[in-house]
């Protein structure tokens, strides 16, 4: 394994320090590191709270900022952040309007924030299930929240910012999630820096079609196929969960594992954009790019959110975080 680390057992609170000391004019790192939020908050507007296990940056820590979260509870390396982190985020964010918690569905992290929920005051919670490869795994049950966990985050964040109430924002937050469909593709492996070797073996020959993004299986193990066949199959299963929803207005993602160059990306999305087009899909708004990670994992992901007036409104409203960056 190479890595740069000076220690597993540093290694998050190490990279925590340096991504807040990076980005110290946009937030703050809480107190024994429990969680990352806003530097400057808003009085009266709901908060967005979420989080989950570290190795999937910039996610959830890149996205504290202006128009999106206002914090993210970081937990080790593929764990669940525990009740502890989102209610001392609770108490450091929360102005008067409540908070909206925003979970990936692992059973880790929907169980914890949960808890926290039931704690607290004032907490509604959106759960996203966006990955169509499975309904279930080692890590859920029902489907994984992958990729389009940010879209949800960006547009309820929108929503957050220009004063929505939290019921509002919940249905809000559900209904895109309810409109937003992902699968990924692996090629290689992550490494755990704890374990120091990769999360599952994989030949040079190989990918792991519908891959989860911590290493979990997905539909198969194939053969390495072109682009155009990988995206084909991908967005006509997403298309197909749509079903008659998958016409119109979309946003179109393409989000690198980590270990993907963007040249790869960029011809990914290109791939892909074909085939939704092919079907009915007007692609309005794109975002390609390393997201929602998956450590050193070579691959991607393909996300389709369908848009309407509203949605499209919100993506576009400013935001200003490490990761995601316009309209400011």
């Amino acid at each position: 394994m190479k890595k740069f680390l000076n220690s597993v057992d540093t290694v998050l609170i190490e990279s925590l320090d340096g991504f807040a000391a990076a980005h110290a004019d946009i937030l703050i790192l809480g107190e024994k590191h429990k969680f990352i939020r806003r530097r400057e908050l808003k009085p009266g507007k709901v908060a967005l709270i979420s989080g989950g296990g570290s190795g999937h940056e910039p996610l959830h820590g890149g996205l504290v900022g202006h128009g999106m979260l206002d914090a993210a509870c970081p937990g080790q390396v593929f764990t669940s952040p525990t009740p502890d982190q989102m209610l001392a985020a609770v108490d450091a964010v929360d102005t008067g309007a409540g908070c909206l918690f925003i979970v990936k569905n692992y059973e880790g992290d929907v169980m914890n924030f949960d808890m926290a929920a039931e704690m607290a005051d004032g907490v509604l919670q959106v759960v996203t299930n966006d990955d169509v490869a499975v309904e279930n795994s080692s890590y859920t049950t029902g489907r994984r929240g992958v990729a389009g966990t940010l879209v949800v985050e960006k547009i309820v964040g929108a929503g957050a910012e220009q004063g929505m109430a939290l019921p509002d924002l919940k249905v809000l937050g559900d209904r895109v999630n309810a409109a937003t469909r992902s699968m990924g593709v692996a090629l290689t492996s992550g490494t755990v820096p704890a374990a120091g070797k990769p999360t599952f073996e994989i030949g040079d020959g190989e990918m792991e079609f519908g891959v989860g993004i911590h290493g979990e299986p997905g539909r198969r193990r194939d053969a390495l196929k072109s682009a155009d066949a990988i995206a084909e199959e991908v967005c006509a299963a997403i298309a197909g969960d749509l079903g008659d929803r998958a016409k119109g207005p979309a946003l179109l993602f393409v989000n690198g594992f980590g270990g993907t160059p963007s040249m790869e990306l960029y011809l990914m999305y290109n791939s892909a954009r074909r085939m939704f087009e092919k079907q009915g899909v007007t692609v309005i708004r794109s975002l390609v790019g390393s997201y929602v990670t998956s450590l050193d994992m070579a691959g991607c992901s393909i996300t389709l959110s369908m848009l309407d007036d509203q949605m499209t409104a919100l993506w576009d409203a400013p935001v200003h975080t490490a990761a995601l960056r316009w309209g400011m």
